[in-house]
């Protein structure tokens, strides 16, 4: 398998073939539900780089408008759909194997089409002879008879062996290429694997670790807004049954079950939210964080789509703090409004560049920038992000990151906090942006006046944090998204 993820599905079409047969009569291909609706997904993650997690809901509510459209065919969509995003590089890897062409050869719609196939043989408990026919007609309805037959063909190859059997013939040897074996093995690209293990430190047993849980489906975890819902509240509504408490943030209930946020009262009225613990756990650690002097103004710099700035919001509203939200594009910035409506406390929401802020410099107390990253961290929730992001991105990414927390810096006052957070375990955009910047390297940059803070303290009780001052979270180790979070306060 390439280092590199495949590229877009584009290609001229494949071709079916064989000998000469007796004509059968003619069976108009059936449309199966479920499966036509994953393939849907796929495309649209394909052709228009749309996010699985924002395309399916809408489908499935449509699809739940016909009564014969059941919650375990809902389940099964979903299924087909995350699993195979998130095995597409090992998928990749045995077609490859079983087809007589360059994958990027195979028309993008026939490889889809064999991908879904793939992950119902080889990732779920569906029978080898369901799996096969359900997939080919799925084949006959969206490509045709004639490109069925070659999916018929393939998919026949790859029935031959389960999972691990093929992953015993298309993986190198971990002994030969760790890095290689471990990218098929676990499905994720070779250069993601290296910059995580160069994080995450350790040897095999962590790395193999941190890749399992990225192919994990995460629970759905809400946030009881302080103030205006309770945990109690939420557990009782999701039922006891279906909800366990947060393993770390007093304001967190885990769906264990499954279900629909939105039905919930307390979320629709914008009083609880839905929101990874560690985003509650990094604005929880900037609130808590002691500051010199005055504590009545609160910048939250990045704060789309709102999930921070909400309980950040709430929190400063039980002190008589302010808040300001700013986030650059008017549409984010929308969704950050909405969030916060109905916010006992005093806040604003504006639309502004915090590269270039409209606000005077050491205006704030406490100020918070979750920078825009490659998004690493949240593998578990956006699998297609791994494929679609490359090591280049990082240098795009990186002049905004610093860029973003010097400006944090200077619009905090003596003795203020600074939080800066990256839903990416990188190191590129992590503890070496903090650096970078209070050191002052890069061109035209200068020292600032600035001190790390242990930020575990803060953290809730959370183990595992390593040696501080800088945090780093790990969904094999605390149950959330990789978020890093850096605490500085402004020394002069």
């Amino acid at each position: 398998m390439s280092e590199q993820p495949r590229q877009p599905r584009r290609g001229p079409a494949a071709a079916g073939g064989g000998k000469n047969r007796p004509a059968k009569p003619y069976r108009r291909p059936q449309k199966d539900p479920v499966r036509m609706l994953a393939f849907e997904v796929l495309r649209a993650v394909d052709e228009r780089d749309a996010y699985a997690n924002l395309v399916l809901p809408p489908l499935l509510r449509k699809a739940r408008q016909d009564e014969s459209f059941q919650a375990r065919d809902a389940a099964l969509a979903t299924e087909l759909v995350y699993g195979t995003l998130r095995r597409q590089g090992t998928y990749d890897a045995v077609i490859k194997a079983c087809v007589d062409r360059p994958l990027r050869e195979v028309d993008p719609p026939v490889l889809d089409v064999l991908s879904l196939g793939a992950h119902q043989l080889l990732g779920t408990r569906i029978p080898t002879h369901a799996a096969v026919s359900a997939t080919v007609e799925l084949a006959r309805v969206v490509l045709g008879d004639g490109r069925a037959k070659f999916v018929n063909a393939v998919l026949r190859k790859i029935a031959a062996h389960d999972l691990e059997g093929w992953l015993e013939r298309v993986a190198p040897p971990y002994e030969d290429d760790a890095e290689a074996h471990l990218s098929i093995y676990h499905s994720h690209p070779r250069w993601v694997v290296s910059a995580l293990w160069d994080s995450l430190g350790g040897g095999r047993a962590g790395i193999e670790d941190l890749l399992e849980a990225d192919n994990e489906r995460p629970e759905v975890t809400l946030v009881a807004r302080p103030g205006r819902a309770t945990t109690q509240e939420l557990l009782e509504a999701v039922g006891e049954d279906s909800a366990l408490p947060g393993r770390w943030s007093p304001y967190a209930v885990r769906m264990a079950e499954g279900g629909e946020p939105g039905a919930l009262e307390a979320v629709r009225e914008g009083r609880a939210g839905v929101q990874d613990e560690g985003s509650q756990l990094v604005a929880m650690a900037l609130a808590a964080a002691p500051v010199e002097g005055r504590d009545e103004r609160w910048l939250d710099g990045c704060a789309g789509p709102g999930g921070k700035a909400a309980l950040l919001a709430a929190l400063a509203a039980q002190r008589g703090a302010f808040l300001l939200a700013s986030e650059k594009q008017p549409h984010r910035a929308r969704l950050v409004a909405k969030a916060l409506a109905g916010n006992p406390g005093p806040y604003q929401v504006i639309a502004a560049d915090g590269t270039r802020p409209p606000w005077l410099p050491g205006s704030f107390d406490r100020v918070l920038v979750d920078v825009p990253c490659t998004g690493l961290g949240a593998l578990r929730r956006r699998p297609e992000a791994r494929w679609r992001r490359r090591p280049e991105d990082l240098e795009g990414f990186g002049p905004l990151q610093r860029g973003l927390l010097r400006e944090a810096l200077a619009a905090v006052r003596v003795g203020g906090v600074v939080g800066y957070a990256t839903c990416s375990p990188h190191l590129a955009e992590t503890r070496v942006v903090v650096e970078d910047v209070l050191k002052g390297r890069g061109a035209g940059a200068e020292p600032v006046a600035a001190e790390l803070i242990d930020a575990r303290p803060y953290l809730g009780g959370v183990p595992g944090l390593g040696d501080g001052p800088d945090v780093q979270l790990w969904p094999h180790l605390h149950g959330t998204d990789a978020m890093y979070l850096a605490l500085l306060r402004r020394t002069a």
